[in-house]
C-alpha cells in the first residue's frame, strides 16, 4: 500500500484494460485509487497517446472511460470531483489533471465502509476535506455570502465530527458526517461565486508528496500553518472571518491579532487529531538544496505567479517551505 497514486500502477492498469477489453472503470477505495482509476479511464480511452501528458498540461483530453468509485475513506472528495492527480515516481513529480470527462458517473458511499481504517488515514482524510474547503475560502477574487456560509458550516461539521470520531471511532453519525463532507468539499460547491480558489497549499504539498511520498493530509496540515502566517496580511477580513465564524475566537483585539489566533486554533485543532503542523512534526526533514528543488518545480508546474490569498513567486515558496520546517 502506498499514500500516493503512482504513474507505474496507471500504466500497468492501462495494459490489463487493453487486454481485457475494459470499458467502465470502478475504483474500490480512497482519492488514490479513484485517481488511478480516472488515470487509467484517459489511457484506455486515447490509446494513441501517452496519458501523463495530461498531467504534464501538454495536452488537453478528448476522451475519457466512464468512472465510478466505491468509497472506504472520507478524504479526497474524488468520488465526486472532477481533478485527479498522479504521482511519477521516476521524476518525483506529482501533477493533477482537472476535467469533467472523469467526473464520476456515481460513488456508493457507506459510512460502515471506513471503520477499519487506521487512525492515521482517517485523521489525514479530515485534514484533506477542510483543506479542499479552505483553499476555496481564503481568496481574494469576490466571495457570496451563501457560498462562505455552506464552507464556514462544512469545516465546523467536520471539526466537531473529528474529535467525535478521535474519541468514538465506531461512531457511525459522525462517519455518515465527514462522509458527506469530503464530498460537499471538492464537488466545486464552496467554491461558487468565487475566483475558483488559492491552491497554493496544495501545490506546496504536492512538491512535498513528489519527493518524500507523504501521505497527503498529514502533508497539507504541515505546510498550512506556514502558508497562513505568510499570506494571511494579504487577506486579512477572510483571515479574520474564519477566525471568528470557524474556529470560534472570541477574544478581542486588532484584526491581525484576531488572525492569528485563528492560525493559532487551527494548529491546535490539528494535534487534538493526531496531525502535524509542520515538517518535522511530520517526519520529514529537506534541506535547503531540496526545497529550492520543490520551489522550482512548483513555480514551475503552476506556470507563474499563482495564488489568490497572495500571489507567490519561487522566493515565497522557498520561505514558506523553510517556515515551515519547524523548530
Amino acid at each position: 500500500m502506498v499514500p500516493n497514486p503512482r504513474l507505474d500502477k496507471v500504466y500497468e492498469g492501462i495494459r490489463l484494460g487493453r487486454e481485457r477489453r475494459v470499458d467502465f472503470l470502478l475504483a474500490v477505495g480512497g482519492g488514490s485509487a479513484i485517481d488511478t482509476a480516472k488515470a487509467i479511464a484517459y489511457g484506455l480511452a486515447e490509446p494513441e497517446h501517452d496519458v501523463w501528458e495530461l498531467f504534464a498540461q501538454t495536452r488537453a483530453a478528448k476522451k475519457c472511460l466512464p468512472v465510478a468509485g466505491v468509497l472506504t475513506i472520507a478524504a479526497a472528495g474524488s468520488e465526486t470531483s472532477k481533478g485527479c492527480v498522479i504521482t511519477n515516481e521516476q521524476t518525483g513529480e506529482k501533477r493533477a489533471y482537472d476535467d469533467n470527462l472523469a467526473r464520476p458517473r456515481f460513488a456508493v458511499m457507506n459510512p460502515e465502509y471506513t471503520k477499519t481504517l487506521p487512525d492515521y488515514q482517517t485523521e489525514s482524510g479530515y485534514a484533506d476535506i477542510m483543506m479542499h474547503t479552505m483553499e476555496r475560502y481564503f481568496t481574494n477574487g469576490g466571495n457570496m455570502e451563501l457560498t462562505d456560509a455552506l464552507a464556514e458550516g462544512l469545516l465546523r461539521t467536520v471539526m466537531k465530527n473529528a474529535v467525535t470520531l478521535h474519541n468514538e471511532p465506531g461512531n457511525y453519525a459522525a462517519r455518515a458526517e465527514i462522509m458527506w463532507a469530503g464530498s460537499l468539499a471538492h464537488n466545486d460547491l464552496t467554491g461558487c461565486g468565487n475566483d475558483g480558489g488559492d491552491f497554493m497549499s496544495h501545490k506546496l504539498e504536492h512538491e512535498l508528496g513528489g519527493m518524500f511520498d507523504v501521505t497527503h493530509g498529514a502533508g497539507l496540515a504541515a505546510v498550512w500553518p506556514s502558508w497562513a502566517r505568510y499570506v494571511y496580511r494579504d487577506c486579512l477580513p477572510r483571515f479574520v472571518r474564519y477566525a471568528r465564524n470557524v474556529m470560534g475566537v472570541t477574544a478581542e483585539g486588532t484584526d491581525e491579532e484576531i488572525a492569528l489566533m485563528g492560525i493559532r486554533a487551527m494548529e491546535e485543532f490539528y494535534h487534538s487529531i493526531g496531525m502535524p503542523v509542520n515538517l518535522e512534526e511530520l517526519g520529514v526533514r529537506p534541506t535547503d538544496e531540496q526545497i529550492e528543488e520543490m520551489a522550482e518545480r512548483c513555480m514551475a508546474a503552476s506556470g507563474a505567479r499563482t495564488g489568490s490569498a497572495r500571489k507567490l513567486n519561487k522566493a515565497d515558496m522557498v520561505c514558506i517551505y523553510k517556515n515551515a520546517r519547524g523548530r
